[in-house]
């Protein structure tokens, strides 16, 4: 079966397509979690490969175009994590803030179908986690608008702390699959 990229408030979401495709829409807004730190593995990473980072502090914001708007970046810079199962296996897909997840993309460029999963990382806030799966174990894919860039910002491990590094650094570092996984958005009303 193809699966096909949808959003899970649109009232012409069927039923059936949601029992397929898990989706998970978590906030930490609600949450009580003490607030987190950026994760050492992170730092660490950085500095043993020598690479020139900038840590950036920013108001809480749990969107990915919402930190790029803090942040002062627009949003083909701001490189958001999207986690997804494909049969047993995790794999992190690496995406800029204003596109959204294709998964017929995805299928493609990966061989297999899969379906989107949202994990927890323990020394990350919910949905904070770092474009880093190689420090997580995981398989990393880079949309390949995201590729284009010359620097990237991403979330460390906070609501209130972001990473700008130059891309090829990050690539170097993390070598990533890099693939079309993504479509553009349209701009939010109001930014």
């Amino acid at each position: 079966m193809e699966l096909e990229p949808f959003d899970a408030a649109s009232p012409s979401c069927n039923a059936r397509l949601i029992q397929e495709v898990e989706i998970h829409l978590e906030s930490d807004t609600f949450l009580c979690e003490a607030p987190m730190e950026i994760p050492k593995r992170l730092i660490d990473c950085l500095n043993e490969n020598k690479v020139r980072y900038e840590i950036l502090h920013h108001p809480e914001a749990v969107t990915a175009q919402r930190i790029a708007q803090a942040e002062h970046v627009k949003g083909r810079h701001h490189a958001k994590v999207v986690m997804i199962k494909s049969g047993e296996h995790h794999l992190m897909m690496v995406l800029p803030a204003d596109h959204q997840i294709d998964l017929e993309k995805v299928e493609k460029a990966i061989g297999k179908a899969c379906s989107e999963f949202k994990a927890l990382f323990g020394d990350c806030a919910i949905g904070a986690m770092p474009p880093f799966g190689n420090l997580y174990g995981l398989p990393t894919y880079v949309d390949k608008n995201l590729a284009e860039q010359d620097y990237i910002v991403f979330e460390a491990g906070t609501h209130t702390d972001a990473i700008k590094m130059s891309y090829s650094d990050y690539e170097k570092i993390v070598k990533p699959k890099v693939a079309e996984l993504a479509i553009k958005l349209q701009p939010m009303k109001g930014a």
